[in-house]
């Protein structure tokens, strides 16, 4: 698993406050966990970029301006200017050591399956997948190789065993699947 390190500080909450910090170009945040009340953050946008522009999901040393002690913790939501596509808000999910959590993961493809090179189609179905494990069992992303995959073949989530992680998905939900080519109608007129 992937770390990275954050220092931000504490700020004052409020609609206006949080549209000044903005303006100043600074990002609003709020780091919570279970037990304990939420503590509003404030960012440089350029310390959030190894945790946001990632395809992976990374444990973040969070370090708080007058507040002791490293927090370990994941990126859980990020919001978006829709116009600009700055980073408008950021919630950050502490979690402690020894206690299951659930947390999103990429699901990543690797490899040119069978079925592709005879002329099917790939169906990446399920691009990000809810898991449950303890922080140390975390992976960056979920792998699936796709190698031997062939048309009218399908990834689904009993097919995977990773090790302390549980799918919070069905087992019959397929991730990925290879499907014959559609005929055109022009195609199948002919014959």
């Amino acid at each position: 698993m992937n770390q990275v390190d954050l220092k931000v500080k504490l700020r004052d909450t409020g609609k206006q406050q949080s549209k000044k910090y903005r303006a100043d170009g600074l990002v609003p945040g709020v780091f919570y966990t279970k037990g304990s009340e939420p503590v509003s953050l404030l960012a440089e946008p350029l310390a959030l970029r190894p945790i946001v522009y990632t395809a992976e999901t990374k444990i973040v040393n969070l370090e708080i301006e007058g507040i002791d002690g490293i927090k370990e913790c994941i990126l859980k939501d990020i919001q978006f200017d829709p116009v600009s596509d700055k980073i408008t808000h950021f919630d950050l999910y502490g979690f402690i050591r020894g206690q299951k959590m659930t947390v999103e993961v990429p699901v990543v493809l690797k490899g040119t399956s069978i079925g592709v090179r005879e002329g099917g189609i790939i169906q990446h179905l399920i691009h990000k997948t809810k898991i449950q494990c303890l922080p140390k069992d975390l992976p960056n992303s979920i792998e699936l190789n796709i190698t031997n995959l062939k048309i009218g073949e399908s990834i689904l989530v009993r097919n995977i065993t990773m090790e302390g992680i549980e799918f919070e998905l069905p087992p019959d939900t397929a991730f990925v699947s290879v499907v014959a080519p559609r005929v055109s109608a022009d195609k199948a007129a002919e014959k």
